[in-house]
Parts: structure tokens; sequence; C-alpha cells
């Protein structure tokens, strides 16, 4: 079996659509946008997100442990209606309480989904005997999930121009509605339940008894500790760097457009951002198992976590001295980075924990993940507010750098050799 007869089969073909499908999101770039035209105080939006994380980090373990003992296919098939229920409220809602209920209805849909799919593609592979081809398979399915995200941001540019923002949540009913259909057309073996009827208490200690088993791997600790401070600090950036992203472009090539007003100059901006970060991380996941065929993912990991210290580093001088197209660049390096790390985690898991938990531990990743943004959030905040945002970047890359030394996935590395 090689590469090229991978990319053939069938079932490879559905996970690459599905990751697709799931990423055609067409109000992305302007969800914030769309809240503040609501008439709703960056409080009160601040508000939401938080409410969104929270029922991420809540339900996060108990569904990959449904996952685990009741079906993946089952799971994956109540995320998304999660997802077309949200929606519903934020494209009728205007009140905050309607929003809300969309919030908690999405964030039920990310703990669900998160770990669930990656898990299906897992079994998969152990099923074919390509357990090797791991990081080219999940490369090449998360690089067609970032090839949706950047068409749909592109598409999204000229949707603006005839379709109101509240119908674009509609109009992702359709995409969302195509993964339910290709879920369901999986083959039932992928369901994997070890029990078939729902017991409260069975679930609870089989939650516990796999948590359990999972602080007492010291490597596998350290793996997902890495991951979940990597990719939260990541998100919790863009908070800070997409605004000055905006701003340059709508200052430049996209202000010559005028006959476009400054709202549709904005939307214009976001769009294209948003197109053009996909598509290069698209190329990275794409290609990443050609590094590692050279080089261990567990080093590919620790290698870009300290260059993330370092381009946040470079990204706090950028801002000191005025360079603010520099601190864009580092800023889409970074998202490489993130996008081309990602398949090297999702590579070395699959070497430290038994199939059957592999939901659990992706769902635990995702949950500290959000512990880490519901805690630095605001901290980072206060440092903004206090000290500025040449403190804050040069200070946030000295602490990744300390943390991924304390980490020390190094030492993972050497115990498996």
């Amino acid at each position: 079996m090689d590469i090229k007869s991978i990319k053939r089969d069938p079932l490879i073909i559905k996970f690459c659509f599905y990751g697709f499908f799931k990423n055609l999101k067409f109000f992305e770039p302007y969800l914030v946008y769309y809240f503040m035209t609501l008439n709703l105080s960056l409080f009160q939006i601040g508000w939401l997100y938080a409410i969104r994380e929270a029922m991420t980090y809540i339900f996060e373990i108990p569904s990959g442990v449904f996952a685990d003992s009741y079906g993946k296919k089952t799971e994956l098939k109540i995320c998304f209606v999660f997802y077309m229920l949200s929606f519903v409220c934020f494209s009728m809602g205007t009140k905050f309480i309607v929003l809300a209920i969309g919030m908690v209805l999405f964030g039920l849909g990310e703990a669900f989904r998160s770990g669930t799919h990656k898990a299906i593609i897992m079994s998969y592979l152990d099923e074919q005997n390509w357990t090797k081809y791991k990081t080219f398979v999940y490369g090449r399915t998360r690089s067609f999930s970032l090839l949706g995200s950047a068409i749909s941001a592109i598409v999204s540019i000229f949707m603006i121009l005839y379709v109101p923002l509240n119908q674009l949540f509609f109009i992702c009913i359709i995409p969302y509605a195509i993964d339910f259909a290709l879920i369901a057309s999986y083959p039932e073996r992928f369901n994997e339940r070890h029990v078939h009827v729902f017991s409260v208490k069975d679930f609870v200690k089989e939650m516990r008894d796999q948590i359990k088993e999972i602080k007492g791997k010291s490597d596998l600790k350290r793996i997902i500790a890495s991951s979940a401070i990597f990719d939260g600090i990541f998100k919790l950036l863009k908070d800070y760097i997409q605004p000055m992203m905006k701003t340059l472009i709508v200052a430049g090539a996209i202000s010559s457009l005028d006959r476009l007003d400054a709202d549709m100059q904005v939307k214009f901006a976001l769009g294209i951002v948003y197109g053009v970060t996909y598509l290069l991380s698209a190329v990275a996941s794409r290609n990443v198992y050609r590094i590692t065929e050279k080089y261990s993912s567990i080093g590919l990991m620790n290698s870009l976590f300290n260059l993330f210290g370092i381009c946040i580093i470079a990204m706090g001088a950028g801002l000191k001295d005025g360079k603010f197209i520099w601190v864009i660049i580092l800023y889409l390096l970074t998202y490489i980075f993130q996008n081309a790390r990602r398949p090297a985690f999702v590579d070395v898991i699959g070497d430290h924990l038994e199939k059957r938990q592999r939901a659990t531990v992706l769902s635990v990743e995702s949950q500290m993940k959000a512990l880490v943004m519901i805690i630095m959030a605001p901290i980072l905040g206060f440092v903004a507010d206090i000290y500025g945002l040449v403190f804050l970047f040069i200070g946030l890359g000295v602490l990744l750098l300390v943390l991924n030394r304390m980490i020390n996935l190094g030492s993972v590395y050497k115990n498996n050799e």
C-alpha cells in the first residue's frame, strides 16, 4: 500500500470531505461584527464567547467517554444537530438571551465533535494497517478542512453583497446537513460501542476510570499539556492581531475600491484575511508528513513550540518599532506552525494510548485548551491594559519558551527510543 492508493480510498475521501463541509462557515469572518450590528456591547459579546467555551469545557470529557462507550457515529450526528440549531438561533435572534442559547448549542456541538472524528480516522488506519501513514492522512484531511475555510471566507465576500449577514447562518445549515448525511453513510462498525444500554452510573464510572488511567501516564500528560497550551494561547493571540490586520488592509489596497463604503471595506478585508490565512495553512497541513518522514513528530512539536515563542517575541519587537506589516507576516507564520503541529500531535498520541481511549484523550486535550483560554484571557487583557501590547507579546513569548522547557517533550522522545 502506498500514499497514492490511500488518497483514492473511498473512506479517506469521505473523511476529507467531512472536514471540507464542516468548515464552510460563511459567517466566521463576520461573527463579532454581526453581534455588534445587534447593538451588543463588547462586554456582552465577551460573555457570549465565555458561554460557548464554558459549555465546551464542561462537556468535553463526558462527550469523549460517550463516544467511546456508546458510538462515535451517533455522537457526531448529534453534534451536527446542535450546530444547525445554533445557526437558527443566531439567524433569528436579536436578543442576548437567544444568542446565548445559540452559543450553548454551538458549544455542545464543539464538545461532541472534538476528537471524535479523529478517533474514527485512527480506528480506520488501525483496521487497514496504515498506522504509519497517520500523519499523512490527518494532515491531508486537515488541509481539506482549511481549504473549506479558505473557500468559505472568499465566497462570503461575494455573499455579503447580496445576502444579509443573518442569512449566512441559514445558508450554513446546507453544508452541515450534507455532513450529517456523510457521517450517516460511514460503516456502522465505526460506532465501536462498548455499552449498548445507557447507564448514568456506568457512564460516570467509565469516565472516572479513563481519566485516572490517563493521569498515570506522565508522557501522555506532557503531550496533552504542550498541545493545549500552544493551541489555547494561539487562539487568544488572534484577538490582538486580527484588528491590526483588518486596519492595514482597509487602509491599503481594499480602501482603493472607493465604490465601496467603509462598512463593506471592512467585510472585504476580513474575508480576504481569513481566505489567505487558511490557504497557507492548508498547504502546511498537507505537507507536514514530509517533515515527519525525516524527523520525529515529537521533535517537530517541540521545535514548533519554541519557534512560536520566538515569533511572539519578534512581534513585540515589531510593535515597538511600528513595523506592523512584519507583525502580520509573523502572525501568518504562527498560523502555519499551528496547522503543521496538529497532525504531528495526532501522530504522537496515537503511539501513547489505547484504541478505546482515543476520543476521551482528545476530549481531555480540548478541555485543557479551553481551561487555558478561560484562565489566560483575563490575564492577557489585564497586562495589555496596564503595560501595553509590546510588553504583553514579549512577556508571553518568554513565558512560552519557559513553559516548553518545563514540559520537556524531549524526555518523551528519549523514553520511547
